[in-house]
């Protein structure tokens, strides 16, 4: 099968993550799943490649359980790909992170357990599948005129007595910032991804979420004094929420919204400037 010159000018950037079998094999699946209109499981990535009676089932499902080949190398890969392509030389890199249930039944699926489901029906929100962690880098493309996510990185969570989501998706992050030392990377997620462990990552790496109501909120770190005893680690109490955002100076400014079908739409918003230190839980990392 040949495959269109644009496609395959975009899979040989992964080409040193694979063998050379291994690769023929995942660029074969890759135009299947593209071609594709129904399912896009592994049989149907063959069927949509025209290779269902060429080739054996197994060699499909063997480059999924056998192959040598490394999630995580790929993804740093493509998020290379990614930000060079992409970006501007100088902009900082804006990761998003969040978690979807990919709903799956059946005894032998692997990691499938009962789970948050955002999109659930019932009240309670619960759904079986696989609950995968995403980690996308946020690009602005000439012909939309919205930002998109580019997936580049998952991690699957295992369950309560494994790493928390939190925990995967941090290793995503820092992982992110070894391959761009040099980089500022903007890192956003929704207040599940909350915790003091965000304090952790790099100096080149900002997170913003949604603090919860309880928040204990310091003053910057005051400057060593020299005198005995440890230095320390918060400055002053700021009070509770409530009370900050009664003394907080407050600016107008626009938010970027995007509605049905994709259409923008400017909304005006007043928020709180202020300078402070999350001290609880976690060590002390300033913040605006």
């Amino acid at each position: 099968m040949t495959l269109p010159a644009s496609l395959l000018l975009v899979l040989r950037v992964t080409r040193p993550c694979f063998t050379k079998h291994s690769f023929e094999t995942f660029c074969h699946l890759a135009a299947g799943m593209v071609a594709q209109t129904g399912r896009r499981t592994v049989t149907g990535m063959l069927t949509g490649a025209g290779l269902s009676r060429l080739w054996p089932h197994h060699r499909a499902h063997a480059f999924f359980s056998r192959a040598s080949w490394d999630p995580d190398q790929l993804g740093l890969c493509l998020a290379r790909t990614v930000v060079q392509a992409l970006l501007p030389a100088d902009a900082p890199i804006l990761v998003v992170i969040d978690d979807t249930l990919l709903h799956r039944v059946g005894k032998k699926v692997f990691g499938a357990l009962w789970a948050h489901d955002g999109s659930g029906r019932g009240k309670d929100k619960l759904g079986f599948g696989n609950t995968w962690v995403i980690c996308a880098i946020v690009v602005r493309l000439p012909f939309l005129t919205r930002p998109i996510a580019l997936p580049v990185a998952a991690r699957l969570w295992r369950g309560k007595s494994t790493a928390s989501r939190t925990d995967l998706a941090l290793d995503m992050v820092h992982d992110l910032a070894a391959i761009f030392p040099d980089r500022t990377i903007h890192v956003t997620g929704d207040a599940a991804y909350h915790c003091g462990k965000v304090a952790d990552l790099p100096s080149s790496v900002t997170f913003t979420t949604r603090l919860p109501r309880n928040a204990a909120l310091f003053e910057p770190t005051p400057s060593p004094t020299n005198k005995p005893g440890r230095p320390r680690k918060k400055g002053k109490a700021l009070g509770s929420l409530t009370a900050i955002a009664k003394a907080a100076t407050w600016r107008l400014t626009v938010v970027e919204r995007h509605g049905p079908h994709g259409v923008r739409v400017d909304h005006r918003a007043r928020v709180p400037v202020v300078r402070r230190l999350q001290g609880s839980p976690g060590p002390s990392r300033p913040g605006p």
